[in-house]
């Protein structure tokens, strides 16, 4: 067993979490890899691109917290196998265990007492006026929102070619299940368990309340664009890391990858057990 490890250098905690990871994956029989940034981390010149785990290792494993786990998606690039998150903190929804947990994690990768939580990944296409296509694949969500202006911004949503509405909010969200506990969440929208097969469509803070949040069939293409060239460019996000200013004219397509993304669960971990210690549910 070999696991490649992606830490986040920005985060405090960071540097002994791996040294505690790598101690408690050794003394399993666990070898490790190190990416680039995080062999810089720790001091040491033999780090590998994030990009070549899939070829390396038998899994990852992410050290930071929910936010770090999207950005790994990117670094990743198509990883097929188990990704783990250490959270330096509190769990959360993306990750495994927390830095206190690292014993117990070590041991179930050791054994291989651990499953998969397959979650759907979203292929985007943003088409600029001229021609030019750009990529992306988010686990979360994609966001398309108001630029400089502080006045609302008029949206035109299709869903397979078929007009869906017409939005003025502050801009709209097109989240998978697992963003739905993200950014669609604050905005309104409802908590989806993570093997349902569907898109959330969630307006921020729109002009009427009658704009509300619609969940439809992953099987679905999802279009957005601009309806109002007077509202100048908005701000189209993958993930809260890609951030790129959209023209009038210019589209965004949204269909389900035909990739998963595979987020390591701990046995007796489950995400209504995430969901009662994030929201603070505690019954009556």
């Amino acid at each position: 067993m070999k696991v490649g490890i992606l830490a986040n250098p920005h985060k405090p905690g960071s540097l002994p979490t791996l040294r505690a990871l790598r101690a408690a994956l050794a003394d399993h029989g666990v070898s490790t890899v190190l990416d680039h940034q995080t062999a810089e981390l720790a001091g040491e010149p033999d780090g590998v691109p994030a990009s070549s785990f899939a070829t390396l290792v038998d899994l990852a494993a992410v050290i930071g917290g929910d936010g770090t786990m999207l950005h790994a998606l990117a670094r990743l690039g198509d990883f097929d196998k188990p990704v783990a998150g250490i959270n330096v903190g509190r769990l959360g929804f993306l990750t495994s265990c927390t830095d206190d947990e690292l014993g117990e994690f070590a041991r179930a990768i050791a054994s291989g007492r651990f499953s998969t939580s397959l979650r759907t990944l979203l292929d985007i296409t943003l088409r600029r006026a001229g021609g030019k296509t750009s990529a992306f694949t988010a686990l979360n969500e994609i966001t398309l929102a108001r630029g400089e202006t502080g006045r609302l911004v008029s949206l035109i949503a299709r869903v397979d070619g078929e007009l869906l509405n017409e939005y003025r909010a502050d801009g709209l969200i097109v989240a998978t299940p697992t963003g739905s506990t993200a950014y669609s969440l604050s905005a309104g929208g409802p908590l989806i368990t993570p093997d349902a097969g569907v898109f959330l469509i969630t307006p921020i803070c729109p002009h009427s309340l009658s704009q509300r949040a619609l969940v439809l069939s992953d099987s679905r293409v999802v279009e957005l664009a601009a309806d109002d060239r007077e509202s100048g460019p908005m701000i189209f996000t993958v993930d809260g890391r890609d951030s790129l200013r959209v023209e009038p004219g210019d589209g965004i397509e949204v269909r389900k990858s035909p990739r998963s993304f595979r987020l390591l669960t701990l046995e007796g971990r489950t995400f209504y057990e995430a969901l009662r210690q994030k929201l603070g549910w505690q019954g009556v």
